[in-house]
């Protein structure tokens, strides 16, 4: 599904996303103040940090979703207006009106839109892509149910679906393990690491600091400034937590990966 023409224009060498002094307001008061970011090209990246850090803002921002009060962001070195056709994007769950009367295969398909444009149906070749996203989620069989009618585990697979067939270059995910089961957080911890052995950027929202450096490669830790970036070996240390999370970490417990239960909680956005 990668497309050679894409694939063959980005170099190795420019970094999936760059952010260069973006502060975002609301109301006059800074979410997000002079945040400086480089992310390479195919990394599986957290972006962690306490309620009100600016997580979900930051992606948002990126994702020209959100106005910015200052800076500059750029995906693969343009602005995200002209890179949107390669970058997939996950919203959290609870933004999204699950009661809305349209089946499975099609919120899959819409995926697609972006590579037909608004006035092309989706065919033949748009429907084989979703099914075929559908399968690779464990969703194959639920082609025709009504998404009203699906679990909270199931609906976030199809949303991971629906960003697969976009076949992009990047992905952003908005606490893609929120209220799901254990076998679904595991599909989705595979098909991430899918995503990057296949040359993709993912930047994941994420809460659960236990699982930082099992899940992923990068991180990035944020309260509303940026605090630190780069390599989980490096950057996810007891310094930096204690810096992001305003001292309320007691201990990290490397041997056992084990953190307080009150950073866990702390860290939801």
């Amino acid at each position: 599904m990668t497309s050679p023409t894409a694939a063959a224009v980005i170099s190795p060498n420019t970094p999936a996303v760059e952010v260069e002094d973006l502060t975002v307001a609301y109301h006059e008061k800074p979410v997000l103040w002079d945040v400086d970011l480089r992310v390479p090209a195919g990394v599986l990246m957290a972006i962690i940090g306490p309620n009100g850090a600016g997580k979900t803002t930051l992606i948002k921002t990126i994702l020209g979703l959100i106005p910015s009060a200052a800076g500059e962001v750029l995906v693969y070195g343009k602005p995200y207006a002209a890179m949107r056709h390669r970058v997939g994007y996950v919203p959290q769950r609870g933004s999204v009106d699950w009661d809305f009367p349209t089946s499975v295969l099609d919120v899959v398909m819409m995926g697609r839109y972006g590579a037909l444009g608004w006035f092309r149906r989706p065919g033949r070749q748009e429907r084989s892509l979703a099914l075929a996203a559908l399968e690779k989620v464990g969703m194959a069989d639920y082609a025709n149910r009504q998404i009203s009618q699906l679990s909270g585990g199931q609906q976030q697979r199809v949303f991971l679906a629906r960003a697969i067939v976009q076949d992009a270059d990047i992905y952003f995910m908005d606490e893609p393990f929120q209220g799901v089961d254990a076998m679904t957080e595991r599909a989705i911890v595979g098909l991430l690491k899918d995503l990057r052995a296949a040359g993709k950027t993912v930047l994941v929202v994420h809460h659960d600091l236990n699982t930082v450096p099992e899940y992923f490669d990068w991180v990035t830790l944020l309260n509303v400034r940026r605090i630190a970036s780069g390599p989980v070996a490096q950057v996810f240390t007891e310094e930096n937590l204690r810096k992001t999370y305003g001292g309320r970490i007691a201990f990290v417990n490397r041997d056992l990966g084990a953190l307080p239960v009150e950073v866990a909680a702390a860290a939801a956005d």
